[in-house]
């Protein structure tokens, strides 16, 4: 009887690169969003939910 080769760590090694490749997509895609709001505020940062309310005594 032959005995099969054990594709174990061939099978784990897929794994970790996949977990890794989708981990890197949803990383990236969520930076293009924050860069995409960070771009809009800039433009016009007067009319923004996320602008500084230091010189209005909030958050202190």
């Amino acid at each position: 009887m032959e005995q099969q080769k054990d594709y174990f760590w061939v099978y784990i090694g897929g794994v970790v690169l996949i977990a890794g490749s989708v981990l890197f997509m949803v990383k990236s895609s969520e930076h293009e969003k924050y860069a995409t709001a960070s771009k809009a505020i800039a433009e016009d940062s007067s009319n923004s939910a996320y602008r500084d309310t230091a010189h209005y005594g909030i958050g202190k």
